[in-house]
């Protein structure tokens, strides 16, 4: 199949363009770099004054969107929010205009989304027909994302939108900051350890986004995140037991409320996310235990 991937430099991006070579398919990434062929991927310089010609999209059988600033890049200031916001859109809104021009549509496109989109809750179990939408900045952000990438649905165009979770992986995602303490023998639980963290490992991702790809019967949200999402506190002891590091020195709310200010909100507070859509399509996880996906990681850091 002829896939365009835009944001395929990220960390989400790099796992799944080697799952994808891995099946042969031709693959076009979207990037603001200049364009280039590497390693049989085609590089497309996009959203720049001289913008590619629509003719190389003609015969495009999947359009998946992962572009947007991340949301660890910094402290949530007014003009960080307004960059986060706005290139989740911009992204979005241009993949639907050249979807629009298009004389063949794609057959699927699926669009990065998040499950800061459920409102956090320490009790609440959410699954994808869950529609009260948290209404803070992230939810927003998720929501509009979300309500942007449907447009695609006018052209006939399946819409299967990848609501991840916290994505662990070996040198980038949420993990790294979390192995700081326990290497420096400081490791705790962080906050009141109650909160959910509904993770997933980088592997699962990928091949939940092809698995969609794939399935024609999976269409809009479906929750990208392992079976067993864990409460902070628990994740930090498995954390410290796979490392063999003391779980000891908790830190407390207000100390990360200061360092990070809004953006505590992603370490403070969670959801506990359950991949009901994907489980119903009989979708395997290779790392649905987070025992197995640290030891994974963990080894492979070595």
């Amino acid at each position: 199949m002829k896939i365009v991937i835009a944001g395929g430099t990220g960390f989400v991006g790099k796992a799944l363009i080697k799952l994808l070579q891995d099946y042969g398919h031709n693959l076009f990434v979207l990037t603001r770099h200049q364009s280039k062929i590497d390693n049989g991927v085609h590089y497309v310089q996009w959203l720049q004054p001289h913008q590619p010609s629509v003719e190389l999209f003609e015969g495009v059988d999947v359009f998946v969107n992962l572009a947007g600033v991340s949301l660890n890049n910094g402290r949530w200031t007014k003009r960080q929010k307004k960059a986060i916001y706005w290139s989740r859109m911009t992204t979005t809104l241009e993949i639907i205009r050249i979807m629009e021009i298009l004389t063949k549509k794609p057959k699927v496109f699926v669009n990065a989304s998040a499950v800061g989109i459920y409102p956090t809750s320490t009790e609440a179990i959410y699954d994808e027909d869950f529609t009260a939408y948290a209404t803070d900045f992230l939810g927003t952000t998720v929501h509009d994302w979300e309500r942007h990438a449907k447009r695609a649905e006018r052209f006939g165009i399946r819409v299967a939108l990848a609501r991840f979770g916290v994505i662990l992986g070996r040198d980038n995602g949420a993990l790294p900051p979390m192995l700081l303490p326990y290497k420096m023998h400081v490791g705790g639980t962080i906050g009141s350890g109650e909160q959910w963290l509904s993770w997933v490992h980088i592997d699962d991702v990928a091949r939940a986004i092809y698995f969609a790809i794939m399935n024609e019967s999976i269409h809009g949200p479906f929750n990208v995140t392992a079976p067993n999402a864990m409460r902070m506190k628990d994740l930090g002891q498995t954390l410290a037991k796979v490392m063999g590091r003391r779980h000891w020195m908790p830190v407390p709310g207000f100390a990360i409320r200061l360092a990070l200010g809004e953006q505590s909100k992603l370490v403070l507070e969670g959801q506990h996310v359950l991949p009901t859509v994907l489980e119903k399509h009989h979708f395997t996880f290779q790392y649905p235990y987070l025992t197995q996906a640290l030891e994974d990681i963990l080894n492979a850091r070595k």
